[in-house]
Order: C-alpha cells, then structure tokens, then sequence
C-alpha cells in the first residue's frame, strides 16, 4: 500500500537507556516492519503452546491475531505503529489511531521473553505521549478482551476506566475465532 510520507505523523525516536547492555530505541515503524510486527504480534498473543508470557489469548481465541496484510492497512493518515528495536530486530509495537477526538492505541505487544521486563510499559508511555503529542485527543481508548483480568487490571494501574461499552468479538475483521460465545470486547478511556 503506498502512502504519502507527508500524511504520516512523524513522532520522535526515543533514545531509550541501554537495557542488558543492547541499544533499544522506540522509532515509527516503516510499511516494510509489517511482516516482522505480524510475526511479533502473533507470537504475543497467539503462541504455541510451550512458550511463556502472560499477555497469551491462545485459551481464549484460535487463529492468529494478525497478518502483515492487516498491519500494512495501518499505514495511513492518522495512525501509525511504534516498535521498540534491539539490535535492529523488533522487539515490541504499539498502535495509535486517531478517531474522532480520541486516540486509539492498540496492537501493544512484546516478546514473550521481555513481559514483566517494564518494556510494555515503555512502550504505552510512548504511544501515549505521541498520541498526546501529534493529535491532541480529547481521550485515549483501548479496548480489552473480557476475560482478561489482568490485562485490564495492568490498564487500570495506569489510568484507563471502563467506559460501559461492551462489544461483541470483532469475528468479521479476521483476528481470530472466539473460542467461547460469552467473550466480550470491553472499552477502556483515559480523559486527558
């Protein structure tokens, strides 16, 4: 998909300190990451079964979270995608979105082997001050899945509130299978 450079926002690299003695920087990630933030988006949420981390949906929804095609479609006026890079790999990614007045900010994910390393939170506080910075929203918005209670609680440790909105799980736009009925999409609101 081709896209006219000038239409993108165009947040600052974040220098970040050096963590286990590698370079990390948060940067704006370019249409060619897409295949490299899929596989790390997948590998987040949707892993095999013998891979360790806490953000997993893989009890909850079959098939993957995305495809570099869905990530390539984010690659346009008024969104953009952060990844965090550690020796020229991606590490981590985030999505921010303007809608309205409010930001959306989702697709927040990190290597299995780098949750509870502070490096999600990072990477929120970047999305955040970014959205922030380059669409002045009235709010930021996520949303979380219902049976998610950790998720939601490490949101609400943050500053995001239920807003009462309950959704249905998105099953037409292709992240996956609901393996139960009852899963709901809840959305979360931080007020600026």
């Amino acid at each position: 998909m081709a896209t006219d450079p000038c239409e993108i926002p165009r947040p600052s690299c974040l220098s970040l300190p050096r963590m286990n003695g590698m370079n990390e920087l948060i940067e704006l990630a370019q249409v060619g990451d897409s295949p490299e933030i899929a596989a790390l988006v997948n590998k987040a949420y949707r892993p095999e079964s013998d891979v360790v981390g806490w953000t997993h949906e893989s009890a909850l929804v079959a098939g993957d979270r995305t495809s570099s095609r869905q990530v390539e479609n984010l690659f346009r006026q008024d969104s953009f995608v952060l990844v965090m890079k550690r020796n020229g790999e991606v590490v981590a990614c985030v999505h921010v979105e303007l809608a309205d007045n409010d930001c959306w900010i989702g697709m927040l994910a990190t290597l299995p082997a780098d949750q509870n390393s502070g490096v999600g939170k990072r990477m929120l506080l970047a999305a955040e001050a970014s959205a922030i910075e380059h669409f002045t929203p009235k709010r930021l918005m996520m949303s979380v899945l219902s049976s998610r209670p950790e998720l939601l609680s490490f949101y609400q440790r943050r500053g995001y509130q239920l807003t009462g909105q309950v959704s249905d799980y998105p099953r037409e736009v292709g992240v996956g299978t609901p393996l139960s009925k009852e899963l709901k999409v809840l959305a979360l609101q931080k007020l600026l």
